[in-house]
C-alpha cells in the first residue's frame, strides 16, 4: 500500500495512539524554541567546530528563555551544517533539516511510540553525523511507515537486532553525549519517513532546498506523534 500521500493523514487521526518518546514533558514550561537559521546572530559568532563551544551556546539560547529542554527544526533552513564536509554536495549544500530536534541531557531515556521492528541501527560516526542511530518501523492502518532516532549513546546499540521487537512505551535507547553522538551538543534528532528507499543504518536528516516538497511527502512531521505544544 503506498503511504506516500496519507501518512501524515493516518498519524492525525491516531494522535490518541501514541507514547511518549522521551522521558521528559515536552509541553511544559521548561520546554522552547530553537533557531538553527542564519538569522541568529549570536550563534553565527560561534565555533561549530568546536562542539563545547556550540555546545556552551545551545545552553546560552535555553538560559535566555529559561529553558531546559529545546525543541525545533522541522523543514528550518539551517547555516550549522557548514560545520560539517558531510553536509556539502558540489552542486547544492544541505540545510534543510527534515527532523525534530530535541535538546536536552544525556542519558534521557527513548521510548518507541509504537509498537515496533528495528529496521536497522548502525553507528553513523562522520563529524556532524547521527551518530549512533536507530531506525524503527510501524504501521498503522495496514499502512507501513519508519522513524529515526539519531545521536544516540553508542550503548544504545549493545545487543541490538535487526527484527527485534519491541512494545509501545518501551525504552530503546539513550540521548548519546559529545563526541560519540557524531560531535552534537547532546539532543536527539527524531524524523519519520514513508519509506526506507533502500537505506540501511541512516536516512538523510538534512536536504537541500529544492528538495524541499518532495521531503514534505517523504517525511511527514515527526510533532503529529511527539505532539509537543511549543510547535504547533
Amino acid at each position: 500500500m503506498d503511504n506516500t500521500n496519507n501518512l501524515s493523514e493516518i498519524l492525525s487521526r491516531n494522535s490518541h495512539a501514541f507514547a511518549p518518546v522521551l522521558d521528559a514533558d515536552l509541553n511544559s514550561d521548561a520546554v522552547c524554541t530553537l533557531d538553527f537559521t542564519s538569522g541568529n546572530a549570536p550563534l553565527q559568532e560561534t565555533d561549530l567546530l568546536d562542539t563545547n563551544a556550540f555546545n556552551t551556546a545551545v545552553q546560552q539560547m535555553l538560559h535566555e528563555k529559561q529553558a531546559s529542554i529545546g525543541v525545533g527544526g522541522y523543514l528550518e533552513d539551517r547555516f550549522i551544517y557548514r560545520r560539517s564536509s558531510h553536509f556539502d554536495v558540489a552542486a547544492e549544500s544541505r540545510n534543510l533539516h527534515l527532523g525534530v530536534d530535541v535538546w536536552l541531557d544525556a542519558g534521557t531515556a527513548v521510548f518507541t511510540p509504537l509498537d515496533a521492528t528495528v529496521h536497522s541501527f548502525q553507528d553513523n560516526n562522520n563529524f556532524g553525523d547521527y551518530g549512533p542511530t536507530i531506525i524503527l518501523e510501524h504501521e498503522l492502518e495496514g499502512v507501513k511507515f519508519y522513524t529515526l532516532y539519531g545521536h544516540m549513546s553508542r550503548t544504545s546499540l549493545d545487543g541490538l537486532e535487526v527484527g527485534r521487537r519491541f512494545a509501545k512505551g518501551e525504552k530503546i535507547a539513550e540521548v548519546g553525549p559529545y563526541p560519540e553522538n557524531g560531535n552534537w551538543p547532546p539532543h536527539l534528532h527524531f524524523q519519520v519517513m514513508c519509506s526506507m528507499e533502500g537505506k540501511y543504518g541512516d536516512y538523510p536528516g538534512v536536504g537541500t532546498t529544492t528538495e524541499k516538497a518532495k521531503y514534505e511527502v517523504q517525511c511527514p512531521n515527526p510533532n503529529l506523534i511527539l505532539q509537543c505544544r511549543h510547535l504547533a
